[in-house]
């Protein structure tokens, strides 16, 4: 066994399919109380899981308003704050639901909340697209470790975590299955068998 096989067989499940599809149901419960019948919701992805999500979360959302959600994808690649530092990234694709989001309640969906920097950045894209009446955000794991002070409103699993581990969201839209691991980091003392 090499030692990615090695370091890959140590993350371990701590959300499978079945666990991720009822924290979405709950996420979309959460949403609909809180919007008050959810009327006015649009929800925007953020690429690449956190659009996958957002799908899911609209069809959830359906299901309990009997009503076509609104979906689309915001690309925050521009507005980073490490493009410096990180080899050039693609551009994904900004998809704004025909109504826009003037005046609406924008729920920014994304997998995996850490530092805050993903969700700064989603912000000041947002603000160059429209004005919404207000900007909500679901995750599917908020693993802690915040640089800015940004907090979710809807998190499907709360997951302390240390800055030696990894979370890794795998959905079935693009890795062929849905779960979330919790690993060790590669270059960490420990890491390797």
């Amino acid at each position: 066994m090499d030692k990615q096989q090695g370091r890959q067989s140590e993350a371990r499940p701590v959300l499978e399919g079945p666990d991720i599809a009822r924290v979405l149901t709950r996420i979309a419960h959460e949403i609909v109380e809180r919007a008050k019948g959810a009327d006015d919701v649009v929800l925007l992805g953020i690429p690449t899981r956190g659009v996958f999500l957002a799908r899911r979360l609209a069809d959830k959302l359906e299901q309990i308003t009997e009503r076509k959600m609104p979906v689309g994808s915001l690309d925050i690649t521009m507005y980073r704050d490490d493009l410096r530092m990180h080899p050039p990234r693609a551009l994904a694709r900004t998809e704004i639901p025909g109504d826009g989001i003037d005046g609406r309640l924008v729920v920014l969906v994304d997998d995996v909340l850490f530092s805050g920097r993903t969700i700064r950045a989603a912000l000041d894209a947002l603000n160059d697209i429209g004005r919404p009446r207000a900007v909500q955000l679901a995750v599917l794991v908020d693993r802690g470790h915040r640089e800015l002070p940004i907090r979710a409103d809807y998190v499907g699993k709360n997951l302390p975590t240390s800055l030696r581990e990894t979370v890794k969201v795998q959905l079935a839209e693009e890795d062929g299955r849905d779960t979330v691991l919790l690993g060790a980091k590669p270059d960490t003392p420990g890491a390797h068998p």
